[in-house]
Parts: structure tokens; sequence; C-alpha cells
């Protein structure tokens, strides 16, 4: 008789189907036994066809009822009984047959670890920013934390949604992923399971490539979001403390990781950081803009037509 399978791999799609391609072929190396679970949202480019002939579970919805938490947590309900649910995004594919395997491991070896995600590297068509972020935010060195008024900083609960492993009994124990979030989803959940007494692990063996070459628009919008969910989520500031010199010293990364030898990409640098700050300035006046101008400024503007919008904030 076979072992039972423990872990379970999510993956949410749209509008992929290359990009899946990548992730399924280089799921089927995987030295670990999981099971496949996809959840597409009205894919017309064969994205969902892909899916269902791949998953061993795949779950159509409708684009409109996507949500960054509740469609994850959907799939969780969907599927009890897996000791580890292991969530992946379509643009993220594997780099090593044995990255889940190594993703999970810190978990099976410490029970007190309720989550943990790997290290992205960029793609390889990224360019010199996109390469930069991964740099400056997956070191090539492992570490696990735990909460400690002591040691603050927002980074304490960072977590990633492209590939990041989660313990069943420590994601019941924290609430589960949230419905009303407009991104960070992840954080939300490692924040949760971090004041619930659980570590966070990162793991640099375990590797995936994803990254995106945003631009500066692209950029404003994505930290509009950000600064949305901060205003909203004040307690994870309240426990955890601000974001503090983080911006000035991933500007000061950026450039130096440029070199002077990319001096002409530093005006670049500077405008998307600019437009970063200023996104994220004013996401976090949530209260007091219009709705209609929020939808305008936010990368994900499908959030403010949704119920999801409106629900109380925790």
């Amino acid at each position: 008789m076979s072992a039972p399978v423990d872990t379970l791999v999510i993956i949410p799609t749209y509008n992929g189907v290359n990009d899946l391609r990548r992730l399924i072929e280089s799921l089927h190396s995987q030295t670990l036994p999981f099971h496949l679970h996809i959840v597409d949202s009205g894919s017309t480019d064969g994205t969902a066809e892909l899916g269902s002939e791949h998953a061993d579970r795949f779950v159509s919805i409708p684009t409109e009822e996507f949500n960054h938490g509740g469609t994850r947590q959907k799939m969780i309900h969907g599927a009890p009984g897996y000791k580890t649910y292991v969530f992946l995004t379509q643009d993220a594919y594997l780099t090593h047959p044995r990255s889940l395997e190594l993703l999970i491991q810190p978990m099976q070896n410490d029970p007190e670890i309720g989550a943990a995600c790997g290290r992205q590297l960029p793609h390889h068509d990224a360019n010199p920013l996109a390469q930069h972020a991964r740099h400056f935010n997956y070191p090539a060195s492992s570490s696990v934390t735990r909460y400690d008024p002591r040691r603050l900083g927002v980074k304490t609960a960072f977590m990633s949604n492209s590939f990041a492993a989660y313990r069943a009994t420590a994601l019941r124990e924290s609430g589960g992923f949230p419905t009303h979030v407009i991104l960070s989803e992840d954080m939300y959940v490692a924040a949760r399971m971090l004041l619930k007494g659980w570590k966070v692990a990162y793991v640099a063996e375990a590797e995936c490539r994803h990254s995106h070459n945003y631009t500066a628009v692209e950029q404003f919008r994505r930290y509009f979001d950000i600064g949305v969910f901060h205003a909203r989520e004040f307690w994870i500031q309240q426990h955890f403390g601000g974001a503090g010199g983080e911006g000035l010293r991933y500007v000061k990364s950026e450039l130096s990781f440029l070199g002077l030898s990319g001096i002409h990409c530093w005006p670049v640098s500077l405008a998307h950081n600019i437009l970063k700050l200023l996104g994220y300035k004013l996401g976090k006046c949530d209260a007091i803009l219009p709705k209609c101008i929020k939808q305008r400024l936010s990368m994900h503007r499908g959030f403010w037509l949704s119920k999801n919008e409106s629900l109380e904030n925790r």
C-alpha cells in the first residue's frame, strides 16, 4: 500500500497558458509526492483546458469571484485532510527537482514552524530593476523568525504568495486566508501565525524563478494597493512596526546593484522608487479617497467592485 500524500499544491490561474505549462513541467520532476489542484477564474486562452488536463482537481470560478485570499481559502476548505498546503502562482516555476521537498523540510524538522517561503530568482528576461528586487528580498541564506517585540519591523511577517507552504494546523489556528484584503494575503497570514506563537521560515535552498518587469506606472498602482492594505490592516504595523528606513535602504541597494556600469538606469530607478512612495502614501489615505478614484489608481481594480471591499476592516 502506498503512503498517503500529505502535501497539496494549489495554483490559481488566469490567462497564462504558457506560464502554466512551464510551471507544470517543473512540477512533474519534483521528488516530493503531492496532489495538484488548480482554480481558474475565467481564462479564455487555453489555460483552463491545460489546467484541467493536469490537475488532480480542477475548479472554475467566474472572474469577478476571484479574491486573493478568499479563493485560496476556498480551495483549502474543498480539500481537507492534508498536512501541508503549497501555493504557487502561474508565472513562477521551480528550478530544481527538490524545490518542493526542501521548502517543507523545515516544517517537518520543527513542529513550531507554521509557514515557509522559498527563494525567488529573477526570470531570465528580467530587467535590472526586477533582478535587484529579487536580490534584495530573497537572500542566499535561510532564516527562521518568531514574534519578538524587541526586534520589530514589518519584514518580520514577510511571506510570498508565489512559492510558499503552510502547515494546516497553523492555518486553522490563525484563521486562514482573509477574504477582505486587496492583496498581501500572505503577509496577513504570516503575521497572524507569528502572533499565535508560530515561527515563519525563509528557505533559500528551495528555489523558483519569479519576477515582474513592472513599468513605473505599474509600480505606482501596486504600491497604492500595498498602502491600502497597510491602512486597513493597521494592526500589523501596531504589532510589528513600520517599514522605517527600509525604503531608503532599498534605493541605496538598487543604485549599488546597478553600479557605475548601469548609471544610465539610475534615473529610471529613482523614478520608480518615487512613484512607489507616492503610490504607497496615497494608498494610506484610503479612508478619505472616493472609491472611483481608488479604482482608477489601483492595480487590482476589480477589488473595488467586489463585495469583499465593503467588509469590515479587521
